[in-house]
């Protein structure tokens, strides 16, 4: 869909905790080009962008991986984690052993994470179990499977509970069977978009930058927000967000690369996708603007 573009431009926010650093002090209203903020799950987003009704979003990586031809990648920006994320969780009710060749409950809110189980069933464990959507309730999901695949705030509240299941986190899977970081969202923007208005772009870039900042000098805020929104402790908040990272320098990017190769080799993607920058960002022009 293009209208000229003529409108504000629109920008999709993952309605999920482990994005907030980087929004919780963006204002689309306040910046030199003013936006709308459209606030979805993950996977409304990635439908939204790749169909043009919104103009740049945070995305699954994996969606990025698979319209990479009609994006530009907003570079320093991603979520990642080296190890454990505390959001991607396999509920087993049966061995593991057994759920490799059994059935798994998935949540549909995130391609990332669906495709990530599916290489580490196939690739690490060498299983090809039976998938099937479902809503993200544990219990439902757990009537009829073996395991059950939760993300987000489902997934952090389920592991909260005293449900008696074992419970992987999926990116510590990763980390241990590769050694590399894994990313989930990056922040991508249509090329149309970005060609028809990078002052625009700049704008939205130089905001997401300055609030991912202010965030990393001050956390509080946003822990106090999740114990409204979500419940926990202060505790778990503070470890929760500083185990996640919000660049995207080499290491996320030979990550981010690896689990590319291994989709393509499991044909869950088409092809290799290109990591290419958005060009207005070229030699830190606008990261040498932001000031904390």
């Amino acid at each position: 869909m293009n209208d000229g573009l003529k409108r504000s431009l629109r920008i999709g926010r993952i309605d999920y905790t482990n994005v907030w650093p980087v929004f919780h002090y963006f204002d689309p209203g306040s910046l030199s080009e003013p936006a709308e903020q459209v606030a979805e799950m993950p996977a409304v987003l990635n439908r939204k962008l790749r169909d043009g009704e919104i103009d740049a979003a945070a995305i699954s990586s994996f969606a990025y991986g698979a319209s990479s031809d009609d994006y530009y990648l907003l570079p320093n920006l991603s979520v990642s984690a080296h190890g454990a994320v505390q959001s991607i969780l396999l509920f087993l009710k049966s061995p593991l052993e057994q759920v490799v060749h059994g059935k798994i409950a998935l949540t549909t809110t995130s391609a990332t994470s669906v495709n990530l189980l599916k290489i580490i069933m196939n690739k690490f464990y060498g299983g090809n179990p039976v998938y099937e959507d479902a809503e993200p309730s544990l219990e439902r999901m757990l009537a009829h499977a073996d395991a059950a695949l939760l993300i987000g705030d489902d997934a952090i509240r389920a592991s909260w509970q005293n449900h008696g299941y074992r419970v992987l986190d999926l990116c510590d899977i990763w980390h241990l069977w590769t050694g590399h970081w894994m990313t989930l969202a990056l922040w991508a923007v249509r090329r149309e978009a970005a060609d028809a208005r990078p002052e625009a772009v700049a704008s939205i870039y130089e905001g997401l930058l300055q609030s991912k900042r202010r965030a990393s000098l001050d956390l509080e805020p946003i822990v106090s927000k999740a114990l409204r929104q979500v419940g926990g402790t202060p505790n778990y908040w503070r470890g929760y967000f500083r185990n996640l990272h919000y660049d995207f320098g080499p290491s996320q990017q030979a990550g981010l690369a690896l689990y590319f190769r291994y989709a393509h080799e499991l044909g869950l993607i088409a092809r290799m996708p290109s990591l290419t920058e958005w060009p207005g960002a070229a030699a830190n022009l606008i990261q040498s603007q932001v000031k904390p």
